[in-house]
């Protein structure tokens, strides 16, 4: 088996204690008559509510047909799903009971390095086991597990089956839910990882609300600085984030945001990397009012901007295929300003504004700010002819010729 920088979860039969069980890819041996098989999971949740509110995770009970709930009195109730947030792998489901004790809610914006936590959770169908550690960082993104990633790193024991659990700081309050592990083996290392509470409130609240969950958008490209983005832009240090393009008629649009600004404030609170930024606009209501403190050659300036609603991932990647995924990369539209800004005036086709880290398209060289002017020797003008030839490139084989400059 080839080794991985960490072990892989899908991969090992561990990953259906710890998230449940899932498809298997290999082919059943042909029968003369297939059974169905019931599929059941333990993991664990949380109440939040005396009438029975709970918290859990999302991959644990987003598509389940029946959940039961079995209490530290030993009931069991049947639940049920009020509502799902999978971009943040939040859920909270409902037993219909009185009178229930609760965990209460701390504010995880509050939460140190270092400081001590516990996780309680019912690891391995071992119900309400309880172990003890330290934040060891926050923040964590780039996982790869949610569309918004602001996870809690603690080295407090987390097994298979502590998903959808309470991480408590020493008051007993909860800080985050217990959402995954990084290992080689498939059990604790201790590199656990929880949703930050003050994510999970807005989203409880949304849900509680109206059953699904609204976020604000603001319509902008988003880039960490590095530090040779930094010194071009005359800037002391890579706090912020670049702002390489600006969509039409956008909340961004509208404030007088512009390509090669530099966010460094949203609502009175620092922004120095793009998780900061995504988090904290998706934590606001659409037609919010915002505050937003930006870098304009050097020079700082306050702009207000009137959020718009988020539109859903489908509508944010349009004609996303396996392939494009393959490869690696995400792209706008050429604008007149980027042209002029890149050195591409004149130029038809589409530029690169992320690369994933060890992708294809990162092992090849193609970098951020790249013009893709040719997919499989055919110009591309905008976005929607790039979309279409990745997707006949994908029907047609494992790969792509691309022109860039």
């Amino acid at each position: 088996m080839r080794e991985r920088p960490f072990h892989d979860p899908f991969e090992d039969d561990l990953f259906e204690w710890f998230f449940g069980p899932r498809q298997r890819r290999q082919q059943p041996r042909q029968q003369p008559r297939q059974r169905k098989h019931q599929q059941s999971a333990q993991a664990s949740g949380f109440i939040i509510s005396t009438d029975g509110y709970i918290l859990t995770n999302n991959h644990l009970v987003g598509k389940a047909d029946e959940i039961t709930v079995k209490l530290t009195d030993g009931r069991e109730l049947k639940a049920k799903i009020t509502g799902t947030d999978p971009a943040s792998d939040v859920a909270v489901i409902k037993i219909e009971a009185e009178n229930l004790t609760v965990l209460e809610l701390a504010d995880s914006d509050e939460l140190e390095v270092g400081e001590w936590v516990l996780a309680i959770g019912n690891p391995f169908g071992l119900s309400h086991t309880v172990t003890a550690g330290i934040v060891s960082a926050k923040g964590r993104s780039r996982i790869g597990l949610a569309e918004f990633e602001d996870f809690i790193q603690t080295d407090a024991a987390i097994n298979p089956g502590n998903s959808g659990g309470p991480l408590l700081n020493i008051d007993g309050k909860v800080v985050g839910i217990n959402t995954a592990i990084i290992s080689r083996s498939g059990g604790n290392m201790g590199i656990g990882l929880a949703i930050p509470i003050n994510m999970v409130k807005y989203i409880y609240d949304e849900i509680i609300a109206g059953g699904t969950v609204v976020r604000g958008f603001l319509g902008v490209g988003i880039q960490d600085l590095t530090p040779e983005l930094a010194k071009s832009l005359g800037l002391k240090d890579t706090k912020g984030v670049l702002i390489p393009s600006v969509n039409p008629d956008s909340a961004a649009d509208k404030a007088g945001i512009k390509p090669y600004d530099v966010v460094v404030e949203f609502e009175g609170k620092p922004i120095e990397k793009t998780i900061d930024l995504q988090n904290s606009v998706a934590m606001q209501k659409p037609d919010t009012k915002v505050e937003i403190v930006i870098l304009r050659d050097g020079k700082r300036k306050n702009l207000t901007a009137v959020l718009d609603e988020r539109p859903s991932l489908a509508e944010l990647t349009p004609g996303k295929s396996d392939l494009l995924e393959d490869i690696g990369i995400s792209v706008k539209n050429l604008t007149d300003d980027l042209a002029e800004h890149l050195g591409f005036k004149g130029e038809t086709g589409v530029i690169v504004i992320s690369v994933e880290p060890g992708s294809e398209a990162d092992r090849k060289g193609i970098s951020q700010g790249t013009l893709i002017m040719e997919v499989d020797r055919k110009l591309v003008k905008n976005t929607k002819d790039f979309n279409k030839a990745i997707q006949r490139a994908a029907e047609e084989g494992n790969s792509v010729l691309l022109r860039v400059k």
